[in-house]
């Protein structure tokens, strides 16, 4: 059996999130962690015997040129440390979700690892836990009768928008969408975590089939809390019945019969992603969270600010480079007040 040695650069939440991940799988082997803190570097690191705790990243991937490198930085630092891992021989890069600042961004690092045959896989793990596979059996075994549109609320559309349109993506299957029409307010300084966000929004998203997608974002006072126990969550309209997700809540509807509430367990998803992307990296197949499948939910976000600039609906595929939110701050489009707030407060 081969073991594959990793490294995790940024050593937050997430990053310790990686490390378990690695921790907990046979075929890899975490040989160093790295963070600009050095006590959060040398925290990690303590959790797992023989691992190095550094502060520089480029160095870091010169000095042990892992096979796989988890990158859990700041979303601004994404593109510039996914070109590093694939310089230094990366073989397979974990990426935490969002791609980037801009649609040009994503676009490019998707393409840079496309050229250098690196495995380039961003992290939204959510499509491994039980309660997104079960909705999207569910959608595909039709016990709603044929899927007719979907609902979807969260906190903003970059940072956590990333997650709900990669979901609504994975129950249709992947299909792309051919067009979005959406409206942004950006009336409140807003963050996730360094980048801009708007105060909130409304995304209309549209398949050729038919089917159609609305995410709803913002948080009180902005926009209603739609769910005081989760501000997170979707409901599934079929023919013959709904399904209602919002934490704890899982409810099946069906027209005319008893409701369904089912067990719904629990998993490590992003165990289960770094499991999936040694599978791939051993098999030669596509990973489920490979970066083709996050560049379409980016591009519905970058979609649904781009409508809102142009006022106007946008016809897919998406062929801008910059984010039109941030653009539009810089060019007063937006112009928020007040001080700088969490996206998720």
């Amino acid at each position: 059996m081969s073991v594959h040695q990793a490294v995790v650069i940024g050593c937050g939440g997430q990053g310790q999130a990686h490390a378990n991940g690695y921790a907990r799988e046979e075929r890899a082997r975490l040989t160093a962690v790295c963070d600009p803190v050095p006590s959060r570097a040398e925290d990690l690191a303590s959790k797992y015997p023989g691992v190095h705790a550094l502060t520089d990243a480029v160095a870091t991937l010169r000095e042990y040129r892992p096979e796989i490198v988890s990158i859990c930085t700041p979303t601004a630092l994404h593109p510039m440390l996914v070109e590093a891992a694939i310089k230094a021989g990366a073989r397979a890069i974990h990426c935490e979700k969002p791609m980037a600042q801009t649609y040009g961004e994503a676009r490019r690092m998707h393409e840079m690892a496309m050229r250098a045959g690196t495995i380039l896989t961003i992290c939204h793990q959510r499509r491994f836990e039980v309660w997104y596979r079960t909705t999207r059996d569910m959608i595909r075994e039709k016990t709603i009768g044929e899927l007719v549109s979907m609902e979807a609320y969260t906190s903003n559309l970059l940072d956590m928008g990333t997650h709900w349109f990669d979901l609504l993506l994975f129950f249709v299957n992947d299909r792309k969408a051919d067009w979005v029409m959406g409206q942004i307010d950006g009336s409140a300084n807003r963050e996730a975590f360094g980048v801009p966000v708007e105060t909130n929004a409304l995304s209309f998203v549209h398949w050729p089939d038919g089917v159609t997608a609305t995410l709803l974002t913002g948080r009180a006072p902005q926009t209603p809390v739609l769910n005081k126990l989760c501000p997170r969550g979707f409901v599934i309209h079929g023919e013959q019945g709904r399904i209602e997700m919002d934490w704890p809540k899982f409810v099946v509807h069906r027209f005319g019969q008893p409701d369904l509430t089912p067990e719904i367990g629990r998993v490590d998803a992003v165990a289960a992603s770094i499991s999936d992307l040694i599978d791939c990296l051993e098999n030669g197949s596509e990973p489920e969270l490979a970066s083709v499948r996050a560049l379409h939910a980016t591009e519905l976000i970058f979609a649904t600010y781009e409508s809102s600039r142009r006022r106007s609906r946008i016809i897919l595929p998406l062929e801008i480079d910059d984010s039109p939110f941030l653009s539009g701050l810089r060019d007063g489009m937006w112009m928020p007040q007040g001080p700088v707030e969490s996206a998720y407060g």
